[in-house]
């Protein structure tokens, strides 16, 4: 039981930064961004890649993965959001699943083995007490996102950056009539969240020890889910979300079995969009 919860914490804390991820994108442009996970796909296959390569350059590898995540969250800003900014928000939205298709296939016809090795020649020696038993790479993927999550919730509270992005998330025409510059800090927020994504997408493909074409839908889906757990554009409901999401597939994969795990995320996901719809027709009754 002790393992299960542990393995429980760390997956739940990696699915809370990739619904921050979201959240931060969401909260300041509110727009939806389905190329999210994609960008991250992109960079865990750069550095796969590079890897195998050159095994011994692993600083390079990694550098290479998150600049070319950074790379293509820029991309899919200046593509997707820049542009239209006056148009309602489904054209975004429309735009970045283009572009997530465009992501994916690029990855699939770039390398043609259904599964890509990740770092699987990197031994990391596991931890235990007593009966207790982890693997080395749950324990790095939950000190790291843990590590991440913190520097991150310190930048989003406890600076004059993170009061901007927060203030932006409560009321963008506020906040420009306070001076913030919004498409500035949306172009930043974005990049950001890219760069959260990133690190955490190399930390769970580490944990996976493997990268398929289709992880940046599984991302996709983790976060989004997390995110709408919480609440959209609430930064403390998406690390709540993450972590609720985490324990419900781990219960899943202890009292149904592995193959009702993913499962159990698409209801959560299902089941969170439904609540908000119901909730949002009877508040506009109410008006």
């Amino acid at each position: 039981m002790l393992e299960l919860l542990g393995n429980a914490v760390a997956i739940g804390v990696a699915y809370a930064l990739l619904g921050l991820g979201f959240t931060l994108i969401f909260g300041v442009m509110r727009r939806f961004n389905l190329a999210f996970g994609p960008t991250i796909l992109v960079g865990v296959y750069v550095t796969a890649l590079i890897h195998l390569a050159w095994p011994g350059r692993l600083w390079l590898a990694v550098a290479a993965g998150l600049a070319t995540t950074l790379a293509g969250g820029l991309y899919v800003e200046r593509l997707c959001f820049a542009p239209l900014r006056a148009e309602p928000p489904y054209a975004s939205m429309v735009s970045t699943f283009a572009v997530w298709m465009q992501l994916q296939d690029a990855v699939a016809l770039t390398t043609r083995a259904r599964t890509t090795p990740f770092l699987a020649d990197i031994a990391i020696p596991g931890i235990g007490w007593r009966d207790v038993q982890f693997r080395g790479e749950v324990v790095l993927m939950a000190g790291g996102a843990c590590a991440l999550a913190v520097s991150l919730f310190f930048v989003l509270y406890r600076t004059a950056y993170g009061r901007a992005v927060r203030a932006v998330t409560d009321d963008a025409e506020a906040a420009a009539l306070m001076g913030v510059n919004v498409n500035r800090l949306a172009l930043s927020a974005f990049l950001l969240a890219s760069a959260v994504g990133g690190t955490t997408g190399l930390l769970i493909a580490l944990s996976h020890r493997q990268v398929a074409p289709y992880f940046g839908l599984w991302a996709t889906v983790k976060g989004l889910t997390a995110m709408m757990l919480g609440s959209p554009g609430s930064l403390m409901g998406a690390a709540i979300g993450g972590l609720v999401l985490g324990l419900a597939e781990v219960a899943a994969l202890w009292h149904l079995g592995g193959e009702y795990r993913d499962a159990v995320a698409y209801a959560l996901l299902l089941a969170a969009i439904a609540w908000r719809a119901r909730h949002a027709a009877f508040r506009d009754q109410a008006v």
